[in-house]
């Protein structure tokens, strides 16, 4: 019997996805392996009321889980994708991606954004939801709103912001219907949005081999599109990326907008990647992004 420490973070939905990643590599594996579940308390679970950019931006999800990792309690990590830094040390590697769950976002607090009250106050401490929103409604105000999905909505109820959007793929795996679902036309999401990957030590090849069983390859080389992306702008989480890669007719489709915080400036395209070049295709077409955007666009993502 071969048994495996998971190492996640604390919250509900974090708890949901390592029994997903679980019974996944169980499934991958039957009876001859066991996966206990480590719960560690993040950085970013504890710090609530400051925007995550304020504070360390995408790595207070991940130094806890990565010191863990790299210290042996534990043999591997499981990661909400998009809130996974761009660039990762060389000594970990993101060995699986599971079966991609909804990439949309969720409006709740009203039916659609155009219904809106004037001046609606919309909470969201997500950079890319805000410039989204600002580029088609302006007139909204922007209220800070960070927490698990719970504490979000606790607020909406108790009357904090009149509306906010929420990952549908979190509430799928809470159990949760809340809100309508908002059209990819209308708002593309996060890169990696709806992604959930299993990280390992890279020299741990016993491990990495055991994990890469479970992976889903077309989540795999959408996921890999899309991170490719975010490299190429140099992206942080203070940027507002928006991206979507999917599979069609053999080829990866990749889609993606940036905007400036306020969403005055925006520019979009998307490109075909062959198989097997996603990451070349997707930097030339964050090439092509950079060299349309406006001056005060491009100047987001000058590294």
């Amino acid at each position: 019997m071969v048994s495996l420490r998971l190492g996640t973070r604390g919250s509900p939905l974090a708890l949901a996805q390592a029994r997903l990643a679980a019974d996944a590599l169980r499934a991958a594996h039957g009876h001859a392996l066991q996966v206990e579940i480590v719960p560690i308390r993040t950085t970013g679970d504890r710090v609530q009321d400051r925007p995550l950019h304020e504070i360390g931006g995408k790595a207070l999800w991940t130094k806890e889980l990565d010191r863990a990792l790299l210290a042996g309690e534990t043999d591997l990590s499981v990661h909400s994708m998009k809130d996974v830094e761009t660039f990762r040390p060389d000594a970990l590697h993101v060995a699986a991606l599971l079966p991609r769950a909804d990439v949309r976002d969720r409006l709740v607090g009203a039916a659609s954004i155009a219904a809106l009250a004037e001046g609606a106050r919309f909470g969201t401490s997500s950079p890319r939801r805000a410039a989204q929103l600002l580029h088609r409604r302006p007139d909204l105000t922007i209220v800070p709103l960070r927490g698990n999905v719970a504490t979000r909505l606790a607020k909406l109820a108790a009357g904090e912001v009149d509306a906010t959007l929420l990952a549908a793929a979190g509430l799928l795996r809470l159990g949760l219907d809340e809100g309508a679902a908002v059209a990819i036309d209308e708002l593309l999401p996060a890169p990696s949005q709806g992604a959930v990957g299993l990280e390992v030590r890279s020299e741990d090849v016993a491990t990495r081999g055991l994990v890469e069983a479970a992976t889903d390859e077309t989540t795999a080389a959408c996921v890999r599109a899309e991170r490719a992306l975010l490299a190429a702008l140099k992206g942080d989480c203070r940027s507002p990326v928006a991206a979507l890669a999917t599979r069609e007719d053999g080829a990866v489709r990749l889609r993606a907008e940036l905007l400036t915080e306020d969403g005055r400036d925006r520019v979009a395209d998307e490109a075909r990647l062959e198989p097997s070049a996603e990451t070349e295709g997707a930097a030339a077409l964050a090439a092509a992004l950079l060299d349309r955007a406006p001056p005060r666009l491009a100047a987001l993502f000058a590294g």
